[in-house]
């Protein structure tokens, strides 16, 4: 009866101990990924442009997700695992040996196979779940590029050819994620063997010796009970070990990001631009950091606070390669970018990028409010600010057309709205920051082209402190610019004003003799 109570009472305290190690183990699980996956988006954040172009963005959602959930996992048996495996497994030995220390010798033989094959598996396993995490990369690739470009999908009428893109990247990801298992899942049948085989020569010697009057039968059975308790404690660490595996490759990709170094260093200036004065100065750029395959070379332009600049260039003339320059989205490989008369390394980027607005090629907008949207620009911006930023970019008439107005929500990127509208609106939020200097990058593609001089004409109107970048394609939304750039290969091949244009660069005559030629047609 002591014997069996005391049984009893080790039991429920071992259940009680359980039960708190599983949840506890879970709750710090969670939180461990939680974290993990807070410092990798916080890293991100920091990221240039050129970091995000390291690993693409595909690449980066994965290791967000699924390398985080493989990590969470192992996190979780490790913790739970990692005391309690170990101690029952010493204390079987240990008791086992105590036993019969003849028996015992039964192990030296079946621990050196599992060690050799723990390693043989370890090591051929880990490039295959390498490969499967990349094969992973592409299937996101794929599922985000579809989602994306999901309204041309469906005008070319590509759906079939989609699903059979998906599924060869789905395929990929199977065979790869197969040919990595079924590698691992060899260890447990290694393991159970092993094992059984030394029950089986337990029970053999046992029963030599128990006939011949040197072991005891009820030995023989605690000797097996304790080799019970060895074998569980083994599947632990096996399963323990498969997990590891597994997650060492996830780990070293979350490593990956999280000791990537921006290529873009913070300054250390926090007081803003004196103004909005920008210059160039011997300029050349690469996306590669090759100066033997420049984007943009030998650039050298210096633009007065307040100035109104037209950029215009064929495709690929590197318009805006120039302006991502301005607020450090990229850094040049020589020369120097000045704004406010200091070099735009000095100031830190916060400091730096709020002085400077933009409206990029891609208009974005997000899942929310128009007003939300909005405050992007600045968040404390007040309903007269919200209401005059808005006329300015001639915006005010279609959202008071909306039943909801402001409070109208719009679809995540802005489906709900129209490309001139969404164009609009962005121009809208990048008022609201009340920048020094503000660069419209071809935003105004999507407009009519009154609308696009009701907006020009604002610009001028309302914003004369403020400098301006237009990129744009047509002659007409830059001809009143102060000047203009003429950009071709990634040089500067004129500035001057539109007339001053007409009369000495042969591109600018170009462009414009073929565009008033369709004009006039």
């Amino acid at each position: 009866m002591k014997k069996g109570l005391l049984l009893v009472a080790m039991s429920v305290i071992s259940l009680i101990f359980g039960a708190l190690g599983g949840a506890l183990g879970s709750r710090a699980a969670m939180g461990f990924a939680k974290n993990l996956r807070g410092a990798l988006f916080s890293k991100v954040q920091d990221f240039s442009f050129g970091n995000v172009d390291h690993f693409s963005t595909s690449s980066l959602i994965t290791r967000l997700t699924t390398d985080v959930n493989h990590v969470q996992m192992s996190f979780m048996m490790l913790i739970r695992s990692t005391f309690r495996s170990p101690m029952m497994l010493i204390g079987a030995v240990i008791m086992a040996v105590r036993v019969s220390p003849r028996l015992a010798t039964v192990f030296l033989v079946a621990i050196p196979i599992l060690a050799i094959s723990i390693a043989l598996i370890s090591c051929n396993a880990h490039p295959r779940f390498k490969k499967m995490l990349k094969k992973y990369d592409g299937l996101n690739a794929a599922v985000q590029e579809n989602l994306i470009a999901i309204r041309i999908v469906k005008a070319f009428v590509r759906e079939k050819h989609e699903i059979e893109k998906f599924e060869l990247s789905a395929d990929e990801v199977r065979t790869a994620q197969m040919r990595a298992e079924k590698l691992v899942i060899l260890n447990m049948p290694i393991m159970q063997l092993v094992m059984h085989g030394t029950i089986i020569a337990v029970l053999y010697f046992g029963g030599k010796l128990i006939g011949v009057g040197e072991f005891d039968l009820g030995l023989l059975t605690g000797f097996l009970t304790y080799i019970g308790q060895i074998l569980t404690s083994l599947m632990m660490l096996s399963m323990l070990f498969m997990m590891l595996i597994i997650s060492v490759a996830a780990a070293k990709r979350i490593c990956e990001v999280l000791d990537e170094e921006a290529d873009i260093a913070d300054g250390t200036a926090e007081e803003a631009p004196a103004d909005g004065s920008v210059e160039f100065r011997d300029l050349s750029f690469s996306y590669h950091k090759d100066p033997s395959k420049p984007n943009l070379e030998n650039i050298n332009l210096s633009v007065k606070s307040g100035e109104i600049i037209g950029i215009i260039g064929g495709t690929g003339s590197g318009k805006t390669s120039l302006v991502q320059l301005i607020p450090r989205f990229y850094d040049p490989i020589c020369g120097e970018v000045l704004v406010g008369g200091r070099n735009v390394k000095d100031y830190r980027l916060s400091t730096l990028r709020n002085s400077v607005a933009m409206v990029l090629q891609k208009n974005v907008l997000f899942s929310g409010t128009i007003r939300e949207n909005l405050l992007w620009g600045n968040e404390n911006a007040t309903e007269e600010e919200i209401i005059e930023a808005c006329k300015n970019a001639d915006a005010y008439g279609f959202i008071s057309s909306f039943p909801d107005g402001f409070e109208t929500q719009l679809g995540q990127g802005g489906v709900n709205v129209s490309g001139g509208q969404k164009q609009r609106l962005c121009i809208a939020r990048a008022l609201l920051k009340k920048p020094k200097i503000i660069i419209l990058d071809d935003s105004t593609s999507a407009v009519d082209t009154a609308t696009d001089a009701r907006i020009r004409a604002a610009f001028r109107e309302k914003l004369h402190g403020t400098t301006t970048f237009i990129i744009a394609q047509r002659i007409s939304s830059v001809q009143d610019a102060d000047r203009i750039v003429v950009m071709d290969d990634g040089k500067i091949c004129g500035i001057g004003t539109h007339e001053e244009l007409l009369q000495s660069s042969e591109i600018y005559k170009e462009v414009y003799t073929s565009q008033q030629k369709g004009a006039n047609d």
